[in-house]
């Protein structure tokens, strides 16, 4: 008999979940607790671990990656107080291989993954439901899930219950605890969003970044979508992302750099967007990340947070390694969850250690860190620059040639 799983999440962590343990033999069943798929979603830098997992993954024709074609001079700039720009290096200006998406694009190949890929039938989906209690037997779990759009609440038993349901997690603080024990205070803020349009000037696939101590903006130019934009300010007082407008806190972070032309055109576009993310920072440490029948992936276990630019890639490559880890040990639930864990450990602490440093980057702490941070990855720009102009220039000449 199969055995069935409660996968809680439809993001990219559930589904990726869900695909995992249907190669490996079991039923899943996904409960997602919004009334329908989202779609859209914001810039998302993809690291060969997330191409890989969603080559394993069996969805790699699905994802539609969106990569600017580089040029000569740069993609990416980077804009001081007076509006002069110069050459920056840009999230992309790295070895080939990385992929520039939108979080929409990696859950769409995933939705293809788990409702018509061919592989087998396809996964139970059911919206607008919760669960509202998990308990552990000899057997199985029996869970008490409730619909949303009818109040109704039922008993269901399953063999294994994965929660993927981010880093405020339902699944953890039913099961392992109150979520602030595991939830670590980075004192930062960010707000996501797709614009309308690019900032005047510039072309549209570039990238623009305007770095000031303790607060940042990034638009992120992409080859055949709108930019999107990141916001992200340092603040000890960390607010209540929902107690008043989340535009209005946005702009007193940014209060005094209103003048700056990229400032004012991303700014007002955080004004007309129709949907945007305000969230505070925050990373996801546990000492495991399993108990019994009930096993945690992505942000629900190891959020790295938005600094990483590692969330997506490590929850598609934890998706793929459950699913490995319960193929190889089919009969033994509890050495598949250790070989999960063991397998996974050491490249989510070393992407988690990682993403200081690279906050550092995306926000600096204080004007001498700005500074030398300009410093370094200048350096790190020219060698960069150097090469891809090397590769870009052969490989015109033998486009040249063949024509």
């Amino acid at each position: 008999m199969q055995k069935k799983a409660l996968v809680v999440g439809l993001g990219i962590a559930g589904m990726s979940a869900a695909i995992g343990l249907r190669r490996a033999g079991w039923t899943p069943v996904i409960v997602e607790r919004a009334p329908e798929r989202r779609t859209g979603g914001y810039f998302i830098f993809m690291f060969h671990e997330g191409l890989q997992a969603v080559a394993d993954l069996g969805v790699a024709d699905h994802l539609h990656t969106r990569n600017p074609d580089w040029r000569p001079g740069g993609n990416s700039w980077t804009v001081d107080r007076r509006g002069r720009r110069k050459p920056a290096l840009g999230l992309l200006d790295a070895p080939s291989g990385l992929a520039a998406v939108l979080r929409g694009d990696i859950e769409a190949a995933l939705w293809q993954g788990i409702t018509g890929d061919g592989i087998g039938d396809a996964v139970e989906v059911r919206f607008a439901t919760t669960p509202v209690e998990i308990t552990e037997g000899a057997g199985g779990v029996q869970v008490l899930l409730e619909d949303a759009g009818t109040g109704k609440r039922y008993r269901e038993d399953f063999d294994l219950v994965v929660g993927a349901d981010g880093m405020r997690s339902s699944v953890r603080q039913m099961v392992f605890g109150p979520n602030e024990d595991y939830m670590a205070n980075w004192k930062s803020m960010i707000c996501a969003f797709q614009m309308k349009e690019q900032v005047p000037s510039y072309e549209a696939s570039d990238s623009i970044i305007v770095s000031r101590p303790k607060r940042a903006m990034w638009v992120f130019g992409l080859s055949d979508h709108a930019p999107c934009a990141w916001l992200t300010f340092r603040t000890e007082d960390i607010p209540d992302r929902f107690a008043g407008p989340s535009i209005e806190q946005v702009r007193a972070a940014f209060s005094g750099m209103e003048d700056e032309p990229v400032v004012r055109h991303v700014l007002a576009s955080l004004e007309e967007a129709p949907e945007h993310v305000f969230d505070s920072i925050h990373q996801v440490k546990m000492p495991r990340w399993s108990t019994g029948r009930v096993v945690l992936v992505g942000d629900a276990a190891w959020c790295m947070n938005t600094y990483s630019a590692m969330g997506s890639s490590s929850s598609l490559r934890g998706g793929a390694a459950l699913g490995v880890a319960l193929a190889e040990h089919p009969d033994d639930l509890a050495a598949a969850l250790a070989a999960y864990e063991t397998g996974l450990r050491p490249y989510i602490t070393k992407q988690q250690r990682s993403a200081r440093v690279k906050q550092q980057r995306f926000v600096p702490s204080s004007r001498p860190a700005q500074v030398l941070g300009s410093v370094v990855l200048e350096l790190i720009r020219k060698v960069v620059h150097r090469r891809m102009t090397a590769e870009y220039t052969a490989s015109s000449a033998l486009s040249g040639a063949a024509r």
